[in-house]
């Protein structure tokens, strides 16, 4: 059979042929990884099957003949009789289902001898009749030539009856572009993560429909969202635990056959989202929070959410509930194993770890031959051990590169031998806090987009908790963008750099209305290097320091590469290729000086009407529109 598409691996890829394999199997168990309009897939077992095996699969005397040519031609080594081919099945599962109750497969047939897999679509309906689609078999082949260069081939077939649907089966010109290039980079890396493969303790299937029934429900939230966060990040990610979660509870309530919906404490809620998601479909349950957000008074008094400070203790147990929730709890985080433990002996936990504390502070690091995020995992999964739990680890489908959650389902004791385990927890904690190097420091971390939601927890009374060292995060949110240094601090650090630059190029065309002086260029240490040790000791208080400043004063700079330069408005990009540069509308608003106008040797490079800023006092044209009230209609 002519092969339709190849491509050549770099030379000297020394993880071929196992590489192969490796790469292959991340498109056979993982193909949502390339195909994004796939969920995933469910795959039986492997098993051996010879020709007999394949002949009583296509049933078709014909097709089989075909079939048997296409998957043994070619000019490989020859199949040994007595090694059979490895025989599977996958069942894909769309993102959004268009098949109704029909079953798209595929019958996969791995042969080892030959470095080639071929792949054998069928359809099955309701009723299990079952329907082959003989124009859409192919095979990708790994071919070695002189023993040096080595290449990926893909045949197929029938060409001229492929049949594509975008889905379950992609077009062959996307076969060439896009997976090819993917099975060649997997294979030359043949590199195996650290963590388990996403949503390995679900149904792949449930978790679809769910997600997809949820996403339509909660969609209008984007629209509406007053937090200062990215409402889509923020959205999505928590209808995407809320999924995992109420699939999670399902199969446990069918494994345990429970007929009440399990409740809930989400521990450091946050905007309450989860909450809310969790308690519109059925669950009963609350959050609490150390700090109310804007959005709580948008869910309506069904979500229960509570202004309330945490510290673990005597005083927040919760005996009655049967799940506890840490979502990127911040210092709460290793001990919510440990709060579920203590509250009953039926509670359970789930926790989704991101920024790295100890009970008694940040967490040290300990190893350098893993990263730091799975070293802090492991801590946790320690922590849960200790604490009596069989502990399982899974990976969410989030738009987060914290994406590894925790659970505690079940306990590793009986019931009876529970004052040995706690007197083993409370050693194990007591250590910790104690360790030589642990150093007790508030939690008051950056707040960005991948890092903490800033579901902080919250302060209590000191002396009851459990762990002396423990620093809760504060009620008032810390302001740490340089937003909170004097303005006489940033005026004088942006003029400083600002002369420094314009100093670099004074004489070129000095005077001249065409040869604006734009300054030359300074690397952010050398800006440092101008200033003192004072203004440098507030900076260094201040999440991103200098570069954060000059960030902020971005109508003075431009900070790329790690390169400062004043800012030329004349040459403002639009936000598209295609777009002109319009001019500021007659009366826009005007809520700023214009820097360069008052301090610029040459003043400002635009006029007066054609700024965003104000030319002097009399050109300001504040806002007086009041702000208008987000409506409550998305609920």
């Amino acid at each position: 059979m002519p092969k339709l598409f190849d491509i050549k691996f770099p030379g000297g890829c020394k993880s071929l042929p196992d590489g192969f394999w490796s790469a292959v199997d991340v498109w056979i168990k993982k193909p949502h990884v390339v195909n994004k309009r796939l969920c995933g897939v469910k795959e039986t077992d492997s098993k051996d099957a010879d020709q007999d095996d394949l002949r009583l699969l296509l049933h078709d005397p014909e097709l089989f003949t075909d079939v048997l040519l296409f998957m043994i031609s070619g000019a490989s080594p020859a199949h040994e009789p007595d090694k059979p081919w490895s025989s599977s099945v996958r069942t894909f599962i769309p993102k959004v289902n268009c098949y109704g109750t029909n079953l798209h497969k595929e019958i996969i047939l791995k042969d080892f001898g030959r470095h080639r897999v071929t792949f054998i679509p069928f359809e099955e309906d309701a009723e299990g009749k079952v329907s082959l689609r003989k124009g859409n078999i192919y095979q990708i082949q790994l071919c070695n030539q002189d023993c040096e260069e080595w290449s990926l081939e893909l045949c197929a077939l029938s060409v001229d009856s492929w049949f594509s649907d975008g889905v379950a089966y992609p077009k062959l010109p996307w076969l060439s572009s896009d997976l090819l290039p993917k099975l060649v980079r997997w294979a030359t890396e043949c590199r195996s993560s650290e963590f388990r493969n996403t949503l390995s303790l679900l149904p792949v299937e449930k978790y679809s429909l769910m997600y997809q029934q949820l996403k339509d429900k909660y969609k209008a939230m984007v629209k509406v969202w007053p937090e200062v966060t990215d409402p889509e990040k923020f959205v999505y990610e928590d209808v995407a635990i809320a999924t995992y979660l109420l699939v999670l509870w399902a199969e446990e309530r069918a494994e345990k056959g429970l007929t009440a919906r399990q409740s809930f404490v989400d521990l450091g809620c946050g905007n309450g989202l989860l909450v809310h998601i969790l308690t519109n479909e059925g669950h009963p349950g609350r959050g609490i929070d150390v700090r109310r957000r804007k959005i709580w008074d948008m869910y309506g008094p069904q979500t229960l959410l509570e202004e309330k400070a945490i510290t673990p203790s005597e005083s927040f147990l919760f005996p009655g509930t049967d799940w506890l929730i840490g979502n990127h709890s911040d210092e709460l985080t290793p001990w919510i194993p440990v709060i579920a433990a203590r509250s009953s002996y039926s509670c359970r936990y789930f926790v989704l770890p991101c920024c790295f504390f100890d009970f008694c502070g940040k967490y040290q690091r300990r190893q350098c031959k893993k990263s730091q995020y799975k070293e802090y995992i492991d801590f946790i999964a320690e922590v849960s051990q200790v604490c009596g739990f069989n502990t399982d680890e899974d990976c969410l489908r989030i738009p987060s590169t914290k994406r590894v959650c925790l659970l505690g389902k079940s306990r590793n004791y009986q019931l009876s031998d529970e004052p040995e385990v706690e007197q083993q927890r409370a050693h194990y904690i007591h250590s910790r806090c104690t360790a030589p190097g642990v150093t007790v420091q508030r939690s008051d971390v950056s707040n960005d987009e991948d890092c903490c939601n800033g579901n902080g927890s919250c302060n209590g009374t000191p002396g009851s908790s459990w762990g002396a060292g423990f620093q809760p995060r504060d009620r008032v949110e810390t302001v740490r963008n340089c937003a909170a240094l004097p303005r006489d601090v940033v005026d004088g650090v942006v003029l400083r750099v600002a002369n420094a630059l314009l100093g670099m190029t004074v004489g070129d065309g000095e005077g001249s209305c065409h040869d604006w002086n734009q300054g030359g260029s300074l690397s952010v240490s050398e800006v440092a290097g101008l200033l003192g040790q004072e203004t440098l000791r507030l900076l260094k208080k201040e999440c991103g320091g200098l570069q954060t400043l000059l960030r902020n004063n971005h109508q003075v700079f431009r900070v790329e590469g790690g390169r400062v330069y004043i800012r030329d408005w004349r040459e403002r990009k639009p936000f598209r290729a295609d777009a002109k540069r319009k001019p500021v509308a007659p009366g826009a608003l005007k809520t700023r000086l214009c820097w360069f106008h008052a301090q610029h040797p040459q003043g400002c490079p635009l006029q007066a009407e054609n700024c965003a800023f104000a030319h002097g006092a009399d050109d300001l044209r504040p806002s007086t529109r009041p702000l208008k009230k987000i409506k409550n209609d998305a609920f």
